[in-house]
């Protein structure tokens, strides 16, 4: 049997560095994008199975190099001054390079992505976008919404998950982050799922298809995350944003 292969956009990040890791530590073989590659092998010398690509992955011609041949891709791209440009424009480049392959999707989002008025919420209404376009592609998918980074007790040894994006604070080791994501694109009850996860005491997860069978899927057709608020009315959105769910969108936007 062929070993799974996943493509980590942002691998050479605080998460993505995480995520590489952990996906080695599964055996996975791994397509490592960044815009450094001399960074980036750097990084990962001496890890087994990683292949570093560079490329711009807010440029679908860039991306269509990388996707051909893998099982899965891991987002955890992010640049807080281009949440346009990056956080969401990265999600419809990747759809524009897939052109008919279909990967699972594991994308990293952030706690708070529905709060449409606290003080980053342009930022995070990007972030939502993003989201709403990968649920709306038909692909399969999983979307993690990661807590405050590092923001944790010593004891905290378990990733906890929670839905609903109504917790405002929270903290998670940036390794659960990693852990989730790659568990996400090889656990067949984390698809079609959004979720927020946090560290909590307890021992580490022995059984990830529990974990995510224990939420609830978001519903068929719905642009937004089981038990979202619904509060981003697509009536408002910029006409790039509804363009996007048009071409991309294999069900109608609602």
């Amino acid at each position: 049997m062929a070993t799974p292969s996943v493509l980590v956009v942002g691998s050479t990040g605080s998460i993505g560095r995480h995520v590489v890791h952990a996906a080695a530590l599964r055996g996975l073989g791994i397509r490592a994008l960044s815009r450094d590659a001399a960074r980036a092998n750097r990084a990962f010398a001496g890890i087994p199975g990683v292949e570093v690509v560079q490329g711009d992955a807010t440029e679908p011609a860039s991306l269509l190099r990388f996707v051909d041949a893998v099982d899965a891709v891991i987002l955890v791209h992010g640049d807080d001054s281009r949440p346009e440009g990056v956080d969401y424009g990265v999600v419809p480049a990747l759809l524009g390079a897939l052109n008919g392959r279909r990967p699972h999707v594991a994308l990293m989002s952030s706690i708070n992505a529905t709060d449409a008025s606290g003080p980053y919420a342009d930022l995070l209404t990007w972030k939502r976008r993003g989201e709403r376009l990968l649920r709306a592609s038909g692909l399969a998918y999983t979307i993690v919404r990661p807590g405050w980074f590092d923001a944790v007790e010593f004891a905290d040894d378990r990733p906890v998950l929670a839905q609903g994006d109504t917790a405002r604070m929270g903290g998670v080791r940036r390794e659960h982050v990693a852990q989730t994501l790659v568990e996400a694109v090889l656990t067949p009850s984390a698809s079609g799922r959004t979720v927020e996860v946090f560290s909590g005491p307890g021992s580490p997860v022995s059984d990830w298809d529990a974990l995510f069978a224990a939420t609830q899927a978001d519903a068929p057709g719905s642009l937004d995350g089981a038990l979202d608020p619904p509060n981003l009315p697509l009536d408002g959105e910029p006409a790039r944003v509804v363009a996007d769910l048009e071409r991309f969108g294999k069900r109608p936007p609602r």
